[in-house]
């Protein structure tokens, strides 16, 4: 699932990055090589890395301890509110179909902001871009615990989602600059891909363990003093250190219109169930989502100096089917998600300490499952990766969606929880791997930032779609079993449509250059002015041009 899944969050790597790879023509495409003291060759750009840091190496394995630790933090305050949503939302005495936004508003605002924080990691710092993601999270993490009405406690959470956005691809990028390539790299960020379902689990374990023992705001104040003592050493550890992109500029109307329309949009999807599509301003709001994306379309292509997102990625063989094909199964995640709270806790009265007990397999599993993707990456072609992780959630959903309602755990709950384990990993990593072959190498960072941006946006709006479907259904049927299941259904749905899709028309790219493509060798050239901003220094430059 897309909110216990942080290392799916890759920030859009500038351009002003690349330039620290010398390429080779006779390797293949994917072989880099650094070669700091080789002489270049006349007409090749040869870009010599930044000096190391002078960190000790205790120093750094403290800092990516910490950074860990911080995504697992944010991701404890995100599952919270989807592990106890129900019983926050009775505690502060909503009514039940507003229950949703107590998931939804937090993977909201992630979402849909991750993809510009990464951005501006790039030109203002990342460890700077990630300390403050870390005090606002704090922040309204403890403000949380002191809100007395629901709406007041929503907006809070939305807010610390905002926290999370900054945090994740942050600390991917310092885990990146404080180590260098090798093995300590690879396990540190394998360590952090792990934190996320490990966060997760304790997101419901300890607010299960709250609510049974003491009042639910001592868990929010808990996880704030968590924060405090994490993000803290981070500050005083962390050495400062100049942006990747100094000079460089932020798209902030392009920013501004796709971020708008995108929250406007889920935000009406997910309010839908609370007040009726009768309600003028869910009409209104819907609308002006949609002229605004419009309008964020138009300034990005034809307006923008440098585009948050070049529209003509879009122009890469199964680019856009395959980002169709990534929504789908993530809403369905975050509608199996949901449902399979509400029907533990209210179809069968588990506590939430219960549920997160009942949940051990999931993190075992998808631990496991982040493995197996690996050791199958060189060995299956990665649309039938992709297709095996549909599976998983289209039969997962089905499972939950046809338990009868006096059953065993063991019967079709445990294998629904340890089949949808496998999901998040299997199609993030084969979607990554098809967007990276279908598009060219300046725009490899945008292509993985759009793909980990529907993995978490994809959870709150599959949640706002579902849920509209169990209130219509459960208001005219006057069971809210059914409710439940009519939404479970729709993920079956949505993971077919998912399925077919990938199968027909998602291809993995085939691709016999050997070496970077001449125009990609150029924007490589064009990156010389900015040599200064990034520290980069590059010998030859005058040959190059």
């Amino acid at each position: 699932m897309s909110m216990l899944h942080a290392i799916h969050e890759v920030h859009p790597i500038s351009p002003s990055r690349t330039p620290k790879i010398e390429v080779n023509p006779n390797a293949p495409e994917t072989e880099t090589q650094h070669v700091p003291d080789s002489t270049p060759r006349a007409g090749q750009p040869v870009f010599e890395r930044t000096l190391p840091s002078r960190t000790t190496q205790s120093r750094r394995v403290a800092i990516t301890t910490l950074l860990v630790l911080a995504n697992v933090v944010q991701m404890t305050v995100n599952f919270a509110g989807v592990a106890g949503g129900s019983a926050l939302n009775e505690s502060l005495g909503a009514k039940d179909t507003y229950a949703s936004w107590m998931a939804a508003s937090y993977a909201l605002t992630q979402g849909t902001f991750v993809l510009v924080s990464g951005r501006l990691g790039d030109v203002y710092g990342h460890r700077e871009l990630l300390l403050a993601g870390g005090a606002w999270l704090t922040i309204c993490t403890l403000a949380s615990a002191f809100c007395t009405n629901f709406f007041a406690f929503v907006t809070m959470r939305a807010l610390a989602g905002l926290g999370g956005a900054f945090i994740m691809p942050n600390a991917v990028a310092m885990i990146s600059s404080t180590n260098p390539p090798g093995r300590v790299r690879n396990v540190s960020l394998g360590f952090f891909g792990a934190s996320a379902p490990v966060g997760g689990y304790f997101g419901a374990l300890f607010l299960g363990a709250f609510l049974e023992r003491t009042e639910w705001k001592w868990f929010f104040i808990f996880i704030a003093c968590l924060g405090v003592v994490t993000f803290a050493p981070i500050w005083a550890l962390s050495s400062r250190e100049p942006p990747v992109d100094r000079h460089g500029k932020i798209d902030c109307i392009g920013s501004a219109l796709g971020t708008s329309s995108l929250i406007l949009f889920n935000f009406v999807w997910n309010q839908a169930p609370s007040v009726g599509w009768a309600t003028h301003y869910e009409i209104i709001l819907l609308i002006s989502s949609v002229v605004m994306f419009v309008g964020f379309l138009v300034w990005e292509r034809n307006y923008a100096a440098q585009p948050i997102m070049p529209l003509d990625i879009f122009k890469a063989p199964s680019f856009l089917m395959l980002l169709l094909v990534v929504l789908l199964n993530y809403m369905a995640v975050g509608t199996l998600i949901w449902y399979q709270v509400l029907w533990l806790q209210k179809v069968w009265h588990w506590s939430p300490l219960h549920f997160a007990v009942g949940w051990t397999p999931f993190v075992v599993c998808a631990t496991g499952a982040a493995c197996l993707a690996a050791w199958m990456i060189p060995r299956m072609a990665a649309q039938w990766i992709l297709a095996i992780g549909t599976i998983t959630i289209l039969v997962s959903n089905a499972l939950m969606a046809t338990v009868p309602l006096h059953q065993t755990y063991w019967a079709q709950i445990f294998p629904s929880v340890v089949l949808f384990s496998f999901c998040p990993d299997f199609v993030y990593t084969a979607a990554q791997i098809i967007a990276s072959n279908s598009v060219r190498r300046n725009q490899q960072g945008i292509a993985g930032s759009v793909i980990g941006t529907l993995n978490l946006y994809g959870n709150s709006l599959g949640l706002g779609f579902a849920s509209t479907i169990e209130v219509e259904i459960a208001r005219r049927s006057g069971s809210q079993i059914m409710g439940y299941r009519a939404a479970l259904f729709f993920g079956v749905a949505i993971s077919a449509v998912a399925l077919i899709l990938d199968v027909c028309f998602v291809r993995l790219v085939k691709d016999d250059r050997e070496g970077w493509h001449e125009d990609d060798l150029a924007e490589g050239i064009e990156l010389t002015d900015q040599a200064e901003a990034t520290g980069v220094h590059l010998p030859n430059a005058s040959a190059s041009h």
